[in-house]
């Protein structure tokens, strides 16, 4: 079921600013929702629907026991293609995930990535539904069910901002993400390292030294690509086997398309440039398969450290950068070794 798309909606929170997460959050609930009886029909609920309108914004119905008290939840399919005859209460959902009417800002944010819902109930200490606060409210822009990947945006935008300001101080912060910058030192020192022990072959084919810059840039950019897609993916899913090695497949297979165009043009600029065909074909080379191992890398990483229950949006970047640099000048000085000799 779709928002509707109005602008006159309210106010929104920034999910990155935390003067506001420990507001209380029943201020913010939305009030416009509809209650259906349990003892109604389908084709009751659909009457009354009809009559009294849908409000605002409509994420799933509420079901209501003679009390008042909340007892279901019912999603716009099933009270579509259900029997005219049927009651609510047999194709209501009686598995509810509500928040309580004392919560606040920064415990709604959890629930919504804990349990990837789009709207809850919030209710009081009887049971009774006071209000429905939906994920619009952590967003300014309205969202549409048809466009998963503006779903998978909103939970993100919720999802990194707590962890970005939840309980840290900067020094928090600080030893949050220092650790895995270290990952970056250590692989440029590892480089220049790597760079120093083919000092010789640099010196017989000067021409590559020239071209490092641009294939050790190559390889991070699409080790990047392949991370944050892989990033966005594990939103909503979580990775077996099967499904990694599907990634794998259609990863390798792009990226392998990706490596020959710009190992191609990469390696005939160096060789109108310079004139040396071995020299554009190590490039060549050398651009076709770092690019190729970046996508594999890129997809690995956040897959892997999304398995072992790690922080992926933090630490997938500097790992997937390091390992990735360290594995394009290897190939790249190897392919060079092997074909000048």
């Amino acid at each position: 079921m779709a928002y509707e798309n109005d602008e006159s909606l309210h106010s929104t929170i920034n999910p990155h600013n935390p003067d506001h997460l420990q507001d209380p959050l029943l201020p913010y609930a939305r009030t416009d929702f509809p209650q259906l009886s349990e003892s109604l029909t389908v084709e009751g609920a659909l009457r009354i629907i009809r009559t009294k309108g849908l409000g605002q914004r409509i994420v799933y119905f509420y079901v209501v026991d003679e009390d008042g008290r909340l007892t279901g939840v019912l999603s716009t399919r099933g009270l579509l293609l259900s029997g005219s005859s049927v009651r609510l209460s047999e194709i209501m959902s009686r598995d509810i995930v509500s928040i309580s009417h004392s919560a606040n800002i920064l415990q709604a944010c959890e629930m919504f990535l804990r349990h990837k819902l789009l709207a809850f109930p919030v209710v009081d200490d009887d049971g009774k539904i006071v209000g429905v606060v939906d994920a619009g409210l952590f967003t300014q822009e309205t969202m549409n069910f048809a466009e998963k990947q503006h779903v998978d945006d909103v939970f993100q935008i919720i999802g990194f901002g707590i962890a970005q300001i939840k309980g840290r101080s900067p020094f928090g912060i600080f030893r949050f993400r220092f650790p895995w910058l270290l990952a970056t030192m250590a692989s440029g020192t590892i480089c220049a390292v790597l760079t120093g022990f083919y000092e010789a072959t640099l010196s017989e084919a000067i021409v590559l030294a020239f071209f490092i810059t641009l294939v050790l840039a190559l390889g991070e950019s699409v080790s990047i690509q392949s991370m944050t897609v892989t990033i966005q993916n594990l939103h909503f899913r979580a990775p077996g086997l099967s499904l990694y090695l599907r990634w794998l497949r259609q990863e390798g297979m792009a990226t392998s398309l990706l490596g020959l165009a710009c190992g191609t043009i990469v390696g005939s600029i160096a060789y109108l440039w310079r004139g040396s065909p071995e020299a554009a074909l190590i490039i060549g080379l050398s651009v076709l398969v770092s690019v190729f191992s970046a996508g594999v890398i890129g997809m690995s990483i956040p897959t892997l450290l999304h398995a072992i229950h790690e922080d992926s949006k933090i630490a997938a970047g500097p790992i997937t950068l390091a390992l990735t640099d360290i594995l394009t000048l290897i190939f790249y000085f190897n392919i060079a070794v092997f074909v000048l000799r």
